[in-house]
């Protein structure tokens, strides 16, 4: 077994075994680790065991923060030779700690404070703006970089961004819209770089909970295992070169989303998404591949974010309660009522057995 994997097939233990709060923990913890992959950091020995510690009801994930930091602490004379170990532990520690908690608000200041908790004592500049103009070399690109925001327009720029989307509204639209869509404003954030260091993994963490605030549950294995495509198919979502004959698309970064939220299959690999690579998949095919494959599951593409949240719950436990499905996903009680009114409406579900002691029956089939 390749040593970079060996994190991950022992935490998949956990979620073998079945039991509900060890598993989320787990896949808390599996996408904390797996997003260092995307600038090429690796935990260590200790971070795992402190995670196991955690999984298995043993110390709590503040314990767990504290350990990791005193573990270093006590090591300073060695820091030098483990820089990026320690980092790599460190922010793994504070993401299964953000991603544990239900707290969120759509802001720029929320993406600024994940920064500055992910990153505190790490940099220098957690929190705050870039101040300079940066440029990176890609290998997704052959070396060439995406244009980033001029430094000067960073907070500008960030508030028209989030005020655009907070004005959107995702009712009616398909899943398949409303992944293209999400996809675009995670691209669009990102391309906005507003930190020195740090920008992939924060834009991940801040995702992943906005999305949660859709009532969805999140496949964090699809970050865990591929934060790596992630990062390239921001770089290929914002990268033009019309004299060769390359557009920015956000179709890459779409299956990721499919893959994330739905729960397809896609096969991310990077090579697909490098300028070269001429394939089935190359730019101008996906849309079409995606919307074969997704014809082939045999689901229905009509489901907004929020009927699939219920559905998904409903097919979780058929005996749920409107009041139940509410506080999951964080609707008033009102807005659950007319959406499952819409529902059954649209025969997606039925009544069984009367109000009282009855069950909820779905007659469609979900992505899996």
């Amino acid at each position: 077994m390749p040593e970079e994997k060996k994190w991950q097939f022992e935490l998949e233990e956990y979620i073998r075994q079945g039991e509900p709060e060890q598993t989320e923990k787990c896949e808390i913890w599996q996408t904390a680790i797996g997003l260092q992959d995307v600038d090429g950091l690796k935990t260590s020995d200790y971070l795992l065991d402190t995670a196991k510690g955690h999984i298995e009801g043993k110390i709590s994930i503040s314990e767990a923060q504290r350990r990791i930091q005193n573990y270093y602490e006590e090591r300073s004379e060695r820091l030098e030779v483990q820089a990026e170990t320690m980092e790599a532990d460190i922010v793994s520690a504070r993401i299964a700690m953000l991603l544990g908690e239900r707290t969120f608000q759509f802001s720029p200041v929320e993406l600024l404070t994940i920064h500055r908790r992910l990153f505190e004592g790490v940099f220098e500049h957690a929190g705050r703006i870039r101040p300079y103009n940066i440029s990176k070399r890609e290998w997704v690109l052959k070396g060439d970089s995406v244009i980033y925001a001029a430094c000067d327009s960073i907070k500008d720029t960030l508030e028209y961004d989030f005020y655009t989307e907070k004005q959107f509204s995702y009712e009616g639209l398909s899943l398949q819209e409303s992944v293209k869509h999400l996809a675009k404003f995670t691209s669009d954030i990102w391309q906005i770089h507003p930190f020195c260091e740090g920008n992939t993994r924060t834009t991940a963490v801040f995702v992943i909970k906005y999305m949660k605030t859709f009532g969805l549950e999140v496949s964090n294995d699809v970050f865990a295992e591929h934060s790596w495509y992630f990062r390239n198919a921001l770089v290929r979502a914002n990268y033009n070169n019309l004299k060769n004959g390359i557009h920015a698309t956000t179709e890459y970064l779409e299956l990721f989303f499919s893959n994330l939220l739905l729960n397809t299959n896609y096969e991310l690999k990077n090579r697909f998404i490098h300028v070269d690579y001429e394939s089935k998949l190359e730019t101008g095919n996906i849309q079409s591949e995606m919307k074969n494959v997704l014809k082939g599951k045999n689901f229905t593409l009509n489901f907004t974010l929020e009927e699939l949240a219920i559905l998904r719950l409903i097919a979780a436990d058929p005996a749920i309660t409107q009041k139940e499905i509410a506080v999951k996903i964080g609707k008033s009680d009102r807005t659950v009522k007319n959406k499952m009114a819409m529902l059954q409406d649209k025969q997606y579900i039925r009544r069984m057995n009367g109000k009282r002691n009855g069950r909820w029956e779905i007659l469609v089939e979900l992505p899996s």
